[in-house]
């Protein structure tokens, strides 16, 4: 099973969210807070890394989905991903003016998992909504509200799909 997650908003934060609820982090990102762009300080979201690791160990595939376009920056997620030993997954991003949907659609994951975007613009940020409907329907899309993170997803795998 291949799940495809989204990075920032979904599984790590900028370090000033720390200790925040959920809406004082999206009014961070609203007002512009410093330390949103300082991706190489991010932190993880909950217990984003045992849950992962928990679906690896099923045998889960997991792919990231980095919000950067730019190899440089996504360096940096990848830098946040081993500090914080997030199970080993490919990071994908948008680059040749590609889209998110245009990853999802190459991609062909079992399950998607991102954020609802809230900070940004919501529906119309997220991956799930371009999708062409033939694609879409061989994708279980999971929308977890922004800087909420995943603790709440099922331990098992299989869960997932239903």
């Amino acid at each position: 099973m291949k799940i495809l997650i989204f990075l920032h908003g979904t599984l790590i934060m900028h370090k000033s969210a720390e200790g925040k609820t959920r809406e004082e982090r999206v009014k961070q990102v609203m007002d512009g807070d410093l330390s949103v762009h300082d991706y190489v300080s991010y932190i993880p979201v909950g217990n984003a890394v045992e849950k992962l690791k928990s679906w690896q160990s099923q045998g889960a595939e997991i792919l990231y989905l980095s919000s950067h376009e730019s190899a440089e920056d996504v360096e940096k997620d990848k830098i946040v991903l081993e500090k914080y030993n997030f199970p080993k997954g490919q990071v994908f991003f948008r680059h040749n003016a590609e889209s998110y949907k245009d990853i999802a659609e190459k991609i062909i994951p079992n399950v998607l998992i991102e954020d609802d975007c809230e900070s940004i613009g919501g529906e119309k940020e997220m991956t799930i909504t371009f999708v062409k409907l033939e694609t879409k329907q061989k994708i279980k899309s999971i929308v977890v509200k922004e800087f909420s993170g995943i603790n709440n997803l099922p331990e098992k795998i299989e869960e997932l799909t239903k």
